[in-house]
């Protein structure tokens, strides 16, 4: 009898999202390929069997019993690297005041750009490990980190190269974006700064990232400037993401489409065209409810329309100084509660196809043999229950590459 790692039994409900390779949609965002009283068998840092009743001797058995066992989230749009907090702004914001009056006042992006500027490496590591250890412990087991709290060449790569050693130091896997075009920098036009980013700062970050994003929107990049940067970029070898039709429907779907970003992130305003292309062009569509939320905005991306008309849908966090949560859990939630999407849509949208949206789907984003054994434990009856049982942390154990990091 093979001797395995870890033994996972009997779990009430065994997500496994075994399926289409490809990012799911339409239906398939329905099908969570559950085995009930189910079993899952680890060795290597692997997924060696699914079923009920698994064979093998194991040097740790954890039995399941009445809880539900999933993919390890994946956060597929974050800000994690920065420096300070902007809490401050919540008193503002209950007042009235609207995003451009908060910057008037000292707060805003440039605040955060100042305080990550002035940081050392060792205190935007200590900052953000802080929070990758609260992602880890509600069962985020990869995310995508994006630069842009530098607006220069030197914070810029600064905050790269703490991802960089995150990612070697932390049990989460951080897939590094750059987003030098977060925003235009004081004492510069939009113009002078995309030629920066163009011939100064691509050159010499594509060899910190995987992607490369853009802020397109009114007031800050227009789509002809953030297409020379995705572009840029895509010459560089760094796959194109977008910040798309966040405030106003600025064409931003439209673009992602025709650049062939693998994700446009955002959509609130987006245009049935625009989305559709998006479908046509196999761009996924990663919606940020956290966003809204801390915005206080009434308005959240309809997510019930994309999926209805085939796009593929992924959930994040956006955490950042102006939505700040690790939470996936929680993302879920406001999903289901504000956006309609069923909890099954949900839980596809925070592991498959947030996986897709970085890239990483064949190796992570379900349960299924040959694949890294990056594995949660929720001490709840059924998925349903995540949605449903909401402002407490529902994850028990973390499983990353085969190894128990949270019990």
């Amino acid at each position: 009898m093979e001797t395995v790692d870890i033994l996972i039994k009997n779990a009430n409900e065994l997500i496994t999202l075994e399926g289409p390779k490809t990012p799911r949609k339409y239906e398939q965002m329905n099908d969570l390929a559950i085995i009930r009283k189910g079993s899952v068998a680890i060795k290597d840092g692997k997924i060696i069997e699914t079923g009920i009743d698994l064979n093998y001797k194991a040097k740790k058995i954890i039995d399941a019993s009445g809880k539900i066992v999933m993919p390890g989230f994946v956060d597929p749009h974050t800000h994690l690297v920065f420096a300070g907090s902007r809490e401050f702004e919540l008193d503002m914001k209950l007042r009235g005041l609207t995003y451009i009056e908060i910057l008037k006042k000292g707060g805003g992006i440039f605040y955060t750009v100042n305080k990550t500027r002035e940081a050392t490496i060792e205190e935007l590591i200590e900052q953000s490990k802080n929070r990758l250890d609260n992602m880890l412990v509600h069962g985020t087991t990869t995310c995508e980190a994006k630069s842009g709290y530098g607006l220069d060449i030197k914070t810029e790569l600064k905050i790269l190269n703490v991802q960089k050693k995150l990612n070697a130091i932390h049990d989460i896997d951080v897939i590094s974006t750059f987003l030098g075009a977060h925003a235009v920098p004081k004492k510069l036009s939009a113009d002078e700064y995309v030629n920066i980013i163009i011939n100064e700062m691509i050159p010499k970050v594509k060899k910190f990232a995987e992607f490369c994003d853009v802020f397109c929107e009114e007031g800050v990049f227009s789509v002809e400037q953030s297409q020379r940067i995705l572009e840029a970029g895509k010459k560089n070898s760094l796959i194109p993401k977008i910040h798309a039709d966040e405030i106003v429907d600025t064409g931003g779907a439209l673009l992602a489409a025709e650049v062939g970003c693998i994700s446009a992130d955002h959509l609130l305003m987006s245009s049935k065209k625009g989305l559709q292309l998006m479908v046509e062009n196999g761009v996924i569509g990663i919606l940020l409810p956290g966003t809204t939320f801390s915005l206080m905005i009434k308005k959240y991306a309809d997510a019930r329309k994309m999926i209805d008309m085939g796009l593929p849908i992924a959930l994040a966090t956006d955490l950042n100084p102006n939505c700040w949560t690790e939470n996936m859990q929680f993302i879920i939630q406001l999903a289901c509660h504000n956006m309609k999407m069923t909890p099954s849509e949900a839980i596809i949208a925070t592991t498959f196809n947030a996986a897709c949206a970085i890239g990483l789907n064949d190796n992570i984003g379900s349960i299924e043999n040959g694949k890294q054994a990056d594995v949660i434990i929720l001490d709840c009856p059924n998925y349903r229950s995540i949605p449903y049982h909401f402002g407490i942390n529902l994850v028990k154990t973390v499983i990353k590459k085969g190894q128990i990091v949270k019990v």
